[in-house]
């Protein structure tokens, strides 16, 4: 690979895996568009959807591995929930990832532009303050964890882990659970989730090596970093950083797929 190339994937991976650790999504939602749009900007071959949602798919295994560690021991990973959803969506990843294999290129981008606006949608929606407080003390509905969880794993097979940053908005909004404990918590599932989706992207032959062993590199650096500041920041902050991430996401899928 050339070294400009490299430089740009280890960068692309630095600054989504960077954001993932923060607000407790995968970093996909970022990384996505970024690997579709910016290497054909800067001269090199453009990646294909099915190759992008590979790369994806390795790399947030890692990167999840790198911010759940960040947050052990401090109370805000909640066991049970990460069991419910955790199962759910390893068994839909497993079927999003192998099915996706049969989906034209552009099936693949317009399911992420739809998961993207229905994430803009929920994030944007008005919630009741919950007070902060340990994550074992917090209830939640278990059929309904565990229908929405494989509902958005087969969305994350398809596109490679990143219909995974869609379990932010369904804790905060649907199960009602505070800030902390979403992100670390959805980083745990996130990880589950990716297990799925490398397994049927390897499997199915989506995945480019090189460019995910260097996106890897740069998960493991990164993650870890963005999960220790998102713990220090006001929780308030981390919900506005995460609904604009995804919401400029979703405009510029939509206007790449309409344009097209």
């Amino acid at each position: 690979m050339d070294i400009l190339f490299i430089i740009t994937i280890f960068l692309i991976g630095f600054l989504g895996s960077f954001i993932s650790g923060m607000v407790g999504v995968g970093g996909s939602i970022i990384k996505y568009p970024m690997l579709l749009f910016i290497p054909p900007l800067l001269g090199f071959a453009a990646f294909t959807a099915h190759e992008v949602s590979g790369i994806s798919a390795v790399q947030v295994f890692f990167a999840t591995i790198a911010g759940v560690w960040a947050y052990r021991g401090t109370g805000y990973l909640h066991r049970k929930l990460i069991l419910y959803m955790g199962s759910s969506i390893l068994i839909g990843s497993f079927i999003g990832a192998f099915a996706s294999n049969f989906f034209p290129e552009s099936s693949v981008n317009i399911v992420y532009a739809i998961l993207a606006t229905i994430a803009v949608v929920m994030m944007f929606l008005p919630k009741k303050p919950v007070s902060e407080k340990p994550a074992e003390q917090i209830s939640f509905h278990r059929g309904l964890a565990s229908a929405l969880s494989f509902i958005v794993g087969i969305a994350s097979g398809i596109v490679g882990a990143a219909g995974s940053f869609l379990l932010v908005p369904i804790m905060l909004t649907v199960l009602k659970l505070p800030t902390r404990v979403t992100i670390a918590t959805s980083l745990a599932v996130t990880f589950i989730s990716s297990i799925g989706s490398t397994i049927g992207k390897v499997a199915t032959d989506q995945v480019l090596y090189g460019p995910a062993i260097v996106m890897i590199i740069a998960s493991v650096i990164a993650s870890p970093i963005g999960a220790k500041l998102g713990q220090k920041m006001n929780t308030r902050i981390l919900q506005w950083i995460l609904a604009l991430i995804i919401l400029g996401t979703s405009i510029q899928i939509w206007f790449a797929l309409l344009r097209s």
